[in-house]
């Protein structure tokens, strides 16, 4: 899946979000830093960012993610 979708789709859902990339499709990295997730626990900002990727993830485009969230 591309980047910049994956990055257009989580800025459409977290307001102010920064995304950062490492890897490539099968091992791929993702940082998200946004105001969003101050107060807001681990799993929740994680939650955050996958929900919107849900069907990417059950239709195959998206297989392999491992995320990293921070507030700013």
């Amino acid at each position: 899946m591309d980047k910049e979708l994956i990055k257009e789709i989580i800025s459409s859902v977290i307001p102010n979000s920064q995304c950062f990339f490492e890897g490539d499709s099968c091992n791929l990295k993702l940082m998200v830093i946004s105001s969003s997730f101050n107060g807001v626990s681990l799993i929740k900002q994680h939650k955050m960012v996958l929900s919107p990727l849900k069907e990417h993830f059950e239709s195959g485009a998206l297989h392999a993610l491992s995320i990293e969230t921070k507030t700013n």
